[in-house]
């Protein structure tokens, strides 16, 4: 199971928020739509794989599409906010049964492993300077 995929050199993972921006061709003209959701799976492996993208849409109504990750029609990837370091899980299915406010806990687990990682490198910083 995959938690963390690449594209054009930047790193993604499970939970992140991510903004995908994809060139469609309508007709001769060509325009490039962004979809900005978590992503709750990645899929297969090296070519084959893709990558499910969630948000809620109007209405409350969810909404998921797939990508695959080597396309040639999706022009960028952007990380709006890392979630990986507080995912339990490699599928967030789960995620299609919870409110907004519950998804959040996600993040503040990320925020909370950070500020322990800071507290623990500001201890030790301290206790190297004593000796």
């Amino acid at each position: 199971m995959v938690l963390i995929s690449s594209h054009n050199d930047l790193q993604f993972g499970i939970g992140d928020s991510v903004r995908v921006t994809q060139k469609i061709k309508e007709g001769e003209k060509t325009r490039l739509s962004s979809f900005e959701g978590i992503v709750i799976s990645i899929k297969g492996r090296r070519e084959n794989q893709s990558f499910t993208v969630r948000r809620i849409g109007a209405g409350q109504i969810g909404i998921e599409r797939i990508y695959p990750v080597y396309s040639p029609t999706i022009e960028k990837i952007e990380v709006l906010r890392s979630g990986l370091k507080g995912v339990r899980h490699a599928k967030l299915y789960y995620v299609r049964n919870k409110s907004k406010r519950e998804i959040e806990k996600i993040y503040r687990r990320t925020l909370k492993k950070d500020e322990i990682k800071r507290s623990s490198k500001n201890t030790s910083k301290k206790s190297q300077k004593s000796n």
